[in-house]
């Protein structure tokens, strides 16, 4: 086993245990606006302005299309998201923050913030590090 392996498996366990750790802090927010994990989930996935295939996010979340389209439902029946045909290619399906799916999206990355205790042990320069490596594990190029 070469050198880099046990980091990259002790990075993994970190970010696990860290994952698990932090679950229970955001169920609040989302039942305070009476939305599920799962629906708060998804709208942290979409960014506003940059529509989302909805394969991409049943990819993402690990789940069926079928899975995706109950989601998808609740969250439009809401007011919060659209399902639109993507302007490349009519046969694929778009979603896209509606104004008020933005701004409960905002809110709710407001409230994490506010509860993340944890992040706020690092320094500035700590977390600005943290978001560069998070960023370049989760660059959509490369998946």
């Amino acid at each position: 086993m070469n050198r880099a392996e046990p980091d990259a498996c002790r990075a993994w366990q970190l970010l696990m245990k860290f994952f698990f750790a932090q679950r229970g802090r955001l169920s609040p927010s989302g039942a305070e606006l009476d939305l599920s994990p799962v629906q708060c989930h998804v709208l942290h996935l979409i960014e506003p302005g940059r529509p989302l295939p909805m394969s991409r996010l049943a990819d993402t979340l690990s789940c069926d299309a079928s899975n995706v389209t109950g989601l998808v439902d609740r969250l439009e029946s809401r007011g919060l998201l659209r399902r639109r045909p993507s302007p490349r290619d009519r046969r694929v399906k778009v979603l896209q923050l509606t104004p008020a799916g933005a701004r409960l999206r905002a809110q709710l990355l407001r409230q994490m913030a506010e509860r993340s205790l944890p992040l706020a042990r690092l320094s500035f320069q700590e977390r600005r590090t943290l978001v560069k490596i998070l960023e370049a594990l989760v660059d959509e190029k490369s998946t």
